[in-house]
């Protein structure tokens, strides 16, 4: 059956198209993202939600959304969606930080000709048949610096204009490297430094815990006198009020905003200053930018639904269309790794580690590792996927590591699971043969080679004689039929292990016949996905 996709925003005819082309079975109902309660009612239905910024998509919605594996945002900002609870669902959710970026950078630099010159003031003079040049002298922008906050993706296009327009541009921003800095022109500075030097600054940062009020009353106290200030990110960056106070006191020259603390923005501490300029948060309007966003949401959605491939996640790592194919059978083992590890496991897991060894540890670990993840929680929360399982083990306190080593044995790449609890380690390594499946390698630190197979016994016994006539005669008596039989031990006499592939799941007093052995220390019968 074709994914079901419903489109509750209005998007483009063009983008809906491509949803059709890609295969999608297409609903498209541009007002419906405005009627919450129809929305509840019908969103399980469907496999993806498309929206823009009217659709909100609440704890509530998700919980209803029994189906939903995506929801794509056409657009940078995904405020009106519940990230926690659409990750805890394990709902992937997408946006489009790309398609707005030139529109948004040419709004900042267009606020900040608009407060250089004064030109909305001297526009409602001039239309009042006022005729008031000496009032609206402005400052020219050649020569000027430029401190921009935040040189990503928006931060960096700003600094390419403003070089273009002549000026001198510091730039801060902590992931900045001094050899990227170099090659886009722009001088690396900590903020104090750019706060002082600036004529002009411009932010273009996410709204996170640690730039909530990076322009507070302190920092704006920093700044050079006469500056001015441009801020087209996100509201709360800046402290509206104390951005007022030094506007009114003269030590801020000038402000351009088109993002605020409160949206809609009714009322702001801005609002009525002069060579105050705001706008309804503009700055991903263009027809443009518009379209643009639209098309990269839909095909997004549709190289998720239809081949896997993630990009441009909030909550997922990425996953390129051309790797989805060549990722999707490691993916698999790594599935298959940390469920079994999850079935055989009793007690509280501490600390879980992730070897990569050879050609797995050039993947995209981070995806694999969610799938591993999910594997291994799958026994105790069957609806557990690769968006919600990191959560989980954050959650509970597990201590996480990875570890990453050029090819170390015969195997051109493997995977090994190691998961310390509070009475024992255990761990399981397995990689991907030339056939696409997935392989156990190592037990325990005792090397085998077994298939897998959607039932299987693990079995963990003392290493004596007549084990092998045991189990097999256990099993036969009880009509259970052995497709494969993988033995190993690490010395004579020592532990050793046994992992049956059998056509069906045994039942339990077949473990309990197989337990009364006292060689036997463990039983365990394991699902897998196999598909």
């Amino acid at each position: 059956m074709a994914p079901r996709v419903l489109v509750s925003d209005e998007l483009s005819e063009t983008a809906v198209q491509i949803f059709r082309d890609r295969g999608i079975d297409v609903d498209f109902q541009p007002k419906l993202g405005k009627d919450k309660d129809k929305l509840a009612e019908i969103i399980g239905n469907y496999d993806g939600l498309a929206i823009r910024s009217a659709t909100k998509v609440t704890e509530k919605l998700i919980a209803a959304a029994t189906n939903l594996k995506v929801v794509g945002r056409a657009g940078i900002g995904v405020d009106n969606v519940d990230i926690p609870a659409a990750s805890k669902r394990g709902v992937i959710v997408m946006n489009t930080p790309f398609g707005n970026s030139i529109t948004t950078a040419e709004h900042a630099i267009a606020l900040m000709f608009a407060v250089a010159r004064q030109i909305p003031s001297a526009d409602a003079s001039t239309q009042a048949g006022k005729w008031e040049k000496s009032k609206f002298m402005g400052v020219e922008i050649t020569g000027k610096t430029l401190g921009v906050i935040g040189a990503g993706n928006i931060g960096s296009i700003v600094c390419s204009r403003a070089l273009g327009l002549k000026m001198r541009v510091l730039a801060y921003d902590p992931f900045l490297s001094a050899e990227r800095a170099q090659e886009m022109g722009v001088t690396k500075v900590e903020l104090d430094d750019l706060l002082a030097q600036a004529d002009f600054i411009t932010l273009h940062v996410p709204m996170t815990d640690k730039t909530r009020g990076i322009l507070n009353k302190e920092a704006i106290a920093k700044t050079k006198p006469g500056v001015r200030i441009v801020n087209c990110a996100r509201g709360g960056l800046v402290d509206e009020a104390a951005l007022a106070e030094a506007l009114k006191s003269g030590h801020v020259a000038g402000a351009g905003f088109d993002v605020f603390e409160v949206e809609p923005a009714t009322e702001s501490p801005l609002f009525g200053l002069p060579n105050v300029v705001c706008t309804p948060h503009l700055g991903a309007s263009t027809t443009e930018a518009q379209e643009n966003v639209a098309l990269q949401v839909a095909e997004q959605m549709s190289d998720y639904l239809v081949k896997g491939a993630v990009s441009n996640a909030i909550n997922m790592p990425s996953i390129t269309a051309e790797e989805a194919p060549i990722l999707k059978p490691f993916i698999r083992l790594a599935d298959v790794l940390g469920a079994f590890v999850g079935q055989v496991t009793d007690t509280a897991i501490k600390e879980i580690e992730i070897l990569y060894d050879g050609s797995t540890a050039s993947m995209n670990t981070k995806a694999l590792t969610s799938a591993l993840l999910a594997g291994l929680i799958r026994s105790q929360v069957a609806d557990v996927n690769m968006v919600s399982a990191p959560i989980m083990i954050k959650e509970k306190g597990v201590i996480l590591s990875e570890v990453k080593r050029d090819k170390s044995g015969v195997y051109d790449g493997y995977i090994k699971l190691t998961v310390t609890t509070d009475k024992n380690t255990r761990s399981v390594a397995g990689t991907v043969f030339s056939d696409g499946k997935p392989r156990f390698i190592q037990i325990k630190g005792i090397n085998m080679d077994a298939d897998v197979g959607a039932n299987m016994v693990y079995i963990s016994n003392t290493d004596v004689p007549g084990m092998i006539g045991f189990m097999g005669t256990t099993l036969g008596a009880a009509g259970v039929n052995i497709a494969n039989f993988q033995l190993g031990r690490d010395k004579q006499g020592g532990d050793a292990i046994a992992l049956l592939y059998v056509d069906e799941p045994i039942k339990d007093e077949v473990i309990a016949n197989l337990t009364a052995n006292p060689a036997i220390r463990q039983v365990k019968p394991l699902v897998f996905n196999v598909d």
